[in-house]
């Protein structure tokens, strides 16, 4: 951590970033492009305006190092019962209420049959594309569109906390990439016969980035940036081998080399003085380079 990062010169690394309510993520990132003069910025999945929490954010040449993160996701997930809204979540509009209460136990029972791997439709107001088009833009048209199940894991699925007289639950859930936990939600009150939609968000994990260990916002406007700056070596989930001076050269030059007694890696993380080099692959002892960073 606090490590400044050059390869050819350019500061790079990602920023844990605990992303406030009433923001979007393309906000996030304008904020660190302005703080920072860097326009080589991005995020590595969206939260939805009214969510909060962990927003893992990619400086320069990180944003070429997305693919390789841990994808896996943790939240605390609110959900009010008795109305459903178009958007499955708060910052929709009502679409229909129910005057059937829930029970504690009501809800224990409901939510093993969303455990484990299981199919999930996407809200219509999100930006998975369909024929070109994303389904938001379908939904705002008032357009039908056809949504394909998507199959996602859920790890952990637990009631925290339950409100009977409010109707609100608190969830914590551990699930793969690709899960909407809106759906989650609408799926769950759909299952009680009560509806639901997701009144509040907060992610609290996302790969190794964790909400414990997160920054604000207003604490990049008074602190250095690069002083939070998160080395790559430290979240990439990749066999790490240092390379010699020689091989380092060859790195330079885009050129494979050899190098005995490896077992055959799809990917591996070059490294050479605690900055990345390349990402490569090794098959038979040699080395062959994917992205080259220096």
């Amino acid at each position: 951590m606090g490590s400044v990062l050059k390869p050819n010169g350019q500061c790079y690394g990602f920023l844990n970033i605990n992303k406030p309510k009433g923001m979007t993520s393309h906000d996030v990132v304008a904020n660190v492009r302005r703080l920072t003069g860097i326009r080589q910025i991005g995020h590595t999945g969206t939260l939805d305006p009214f969510a909060e929490g962990v927003l893992p954010i990619c400086i320069g040449k990180a944003t070429r190092l997305i693919e390789y993160l841990e994808d896996n996701k943790a939240y605390l997930a609110t959900v009010q019962f008795g109305s459903n809204t178009d958007t499955y979540d708060i910052d929709g509009t009502v679409t229909q209420t129910f005057d059937k209460k829930v029970t504690r136990a009501q809800i224990e029972d409901a939510l093993k049959d969303f455990r484990g791997e299981i199919e999930q439709l996407p809200p219509i107001y999100s930006a998975i594309k369909v024929n070109g088009k994303k389904l938001y833009e379908y939904a705002r048209k008032g357009e039908e569109v056809e949504i394909q199940p998507r199959h996602v894991t859920i790890e952990k699925l637990e009631l925290k906390t339950f409100d009977e007289i409010l109707q609100t639950a608190q969830l914590e859930v551990k699930c793969s990439k690709g899960t909407y936990i809106r759906s989650l939600a609408f799926d769950l009150g759909a299952k009680l016969g009560c509806g639901a939609h997701l009144s509040a968000l907060v992610r609290t994990q996302a790969g190794r980035f964790t909400l414990d260990c997160a920054i604000t916002l207003q604490k990049l406007v008074f602190d250095d940036v690069r002083s939070h700056l998160i080395n790559p070596l430290e979240v990439l989930p990749l066999k790490q081998l240092e390379v010699t001076e020689s091989e380092f050269a060859k790195i330079k030059n885009g050129v494979s080399f050899k190098r005995d007694g490896l077992n055959n890696e799809e990917f591996l993380l070059l490294t050479r003085e605690n900055n990345i080099c390349a990402i490569g692959f090794s098959m038979d002892n040699i080395i062959s380079l994917k992205k080259v960073f220096v």
